[in-house]
């Protein structure tokens, strides 16, 4: 979702890797096949499990997969499941409820397809929630949920073209969410003010060891590593090489750097169509639940037209950023949610997710 960085290994050859050789670089096919299984639509005879399956594949930063589920009978509850908080980027758990909220949508559109109407409501309290109670309604298998198992956040270059006002209007009109205010920056000039920040916030973010240490505690560097976790980002999905996790140790001090990371940051936004910004009407959980839902309609709707999207969320989480970003928007009392770049680009890998039985209570 909704915060992840690319680790850049651009330059990293197999010659490089000297008496390593090219034959301990790891194979995709076994990773490839289990992301397949896992990103099917529904069964021919779905049931609660079906929708929680398709629920764990929205949008959720990092992929720490921060939710867990409870089913009973027709109700689906989603929990925060804070042993995968990330404290450092994250330390007002802001991402994890988005990401709570990014899988009710994705049970809400789900149900429809069964032929279930979807009462959602948000639950406060010392660990917000969300109930989910289903009933008999209308079957309806909606180009969002068809969209359901190819959303991704695509981090990698677009092709800088520009989107048609018509789709903007459909990507404006699935926001759409009672509490949030999406604004969309197509200019030249507003991008560039956003990758100013941007730029602030990842360089600040590069120099704080304890981010950077965070974030490769997340990083998967071989397909091995990533089916055995079935979490964090993975290498290839970043459209980066894929090597042995001892390699991916040694070599990430080396090449994960401030003047890189920022070369990179520069060049994606300056390749996308425009920006996104979600930003909660209030600065809580029930909110963020809403902005989650919001955007994950928005990723959706942007992943049926064939629209990539990737999240550039540096200006809202370095704190001393925040308020500069906010009233640059001409929301100085607003907390800004998210901000997401969009374009069109192929897409890349599909990341995994836990099996469901590892995620319901």
């Amino acid at each position: 979702m909704v915060s992840r960085r690319t680790l850049i290994m651009s330059g990293l050859s197999v010659a490089a890797l000297g008496t390593a050789g090219y034959g301990l670089w790891p194979r995709l096919g076994a990773y490839t096949d289990q992301a397949m299984r896992q990103r099917q639509l529904l069964s021919a005879d779905p049931g609660m499990m079906d929708v929680v399956r398709l629920a764990t594949l929205a949008a959720n930063g990092h992929n720490t997969q921060p939710w867990r589920f409870g089913v009973d009978g027709e109700t689906l509850r989603i929990f925060p499941d804070m042993s995968r908080r990330t404290a450092v980027v994250d330390p007002d758990d802001h991402h994890l409820y988005v990401s709570l909220g990014c899988a009710a949508e994705n049970a809400v559109l789900s149900a429809a397809a069964q032929g279930r109407g979807a009462d959602l409501t948000i639950q406060s309290g010392p660990e917000t929630s969300v109930t989910i109670g289903l009933r008999p309604g209308p079957e309806r298998a909606s180009t969002l949920y068809r969209a359901i198992p190819q959303r991704q956040s695509t981090r990698s270059i677009y092709d800088a073209e520009p989107i048609s006002a018509q789709d903007m209007a459909l990507l404006t009109a699935a926001a759409r969410e009672e509490g949030v205010a999406v604004l969309f920056f197509t200019e030249p000039a507003d991008c560039e003010a956003i990758l100013d920040l941007v730029i602030a916030g990842n360089s600040a973010q590069m120099d704080d060891p304890a981010f950077v240490e965070e974030l490769r505690a997340w990083i998967r560097f071989s397909p091995d590593q990533a089916l055995a976790t079935r979490d964090g980002l993975f290498s290839a999905c970043s459209g980066n090489p894929v090597m042995p996790g001892w390699i991916g140790d040694l070599v990430f001090g080396a090449v994960f750097r401030k003047d890189s990371e920022n070369d990179k940051y520069r060049d994606q936004i300056r390749s996308s169509a425009g920006i996104a910004v979600f930003v909660g009407d209030k600065a809580d959980p029930e909110h963020w639940i809403k902005v989650g839902r919001s955007f994950q309609r928005f990723a959706l709707q942007a992943t049926a037209m064939g629209i990539r999207n990737a999240h550039i969320n540096q200006p809202i989480e370095v704190p001393t950023l925040r308020p500069q970003f906010a009233q640059w928007l001409g929301m100085p009392d607003a907390r800004p949610d998210l901000i997401v770049r969009f374009g069109r680009a192929p897409a890349l890998p599909m990341s995994l997710r836990r099996p469901v039985a590892d995620v319901v209570m």
